[in-house]
């Protein structure tokens, strides 16, 4: 993508009534947010300042479960980028703890994304050895949540 390009993409985005924009082009992913919104404020606030960040993405891992070569454990990602919760609902406890043993198909977490609640579900069997993100903290595509000890 050209400089030129982008500075089209900032026109366009600063003329519009969008809270945050996200395109992946070419290895390269771009994120432009006005700061100061929340990652789901709509876009019916008063122009602010624009935060962009571009980053390549020819790196980022896929969505299947990665080996961590050191451990021997499985990271599981993140197949979106939204909001992790580690519960179905508000002071409901969480879906698995650090020491839980996981089978294939059993729900870890959610992550809403555009006001939809994705189930994420373990790909393998094992131990919970450590929760990654906080509860309610925005997760990016690819991101680790949970390490899982193979059984």
């Amino acid at each position: 993508m050209t400089i030129d390009e982008i500075r089209e993409l900032l026109d366009l985005f600063n003329s519009s009534g969008v809270g945050e924009l996200e395109i992946e082009r070419e290895g390269m992913r771009i994120r432009i947010r006005k700061a100061g919104l929340a990652p789901e404020s709509t876009g019916n606030a008063p122009p602010q300042e624009t935060a962009i960040s571009l980053e390549s993405t020819a790196s980022v891992p896929g969505t299947k479960p990665a080996e961590d070569a050191e451990s021997g454990q499985t990271l599981v990602k993140s197949p979106i980028v939204g909001t992790y919760y580690d519960a179905p609902s508000p002071g409901s406890p969480p879906f698995v703890n650090v020491g839980d043993t996981v089978e294939p198909g059993q729900v870890l977490c959610i992550i809403e994304s555009m006001k939809l609640m994705n189930e994420i579900e373990a790909e393998t069997a094992g131990v919970v050895a450590a929760k990654l993100v906080e509860n309610g903290r925005p997760v990016e595509y690819g991101e680790a949540l949970f390490s899982i000890r193979p059984r």
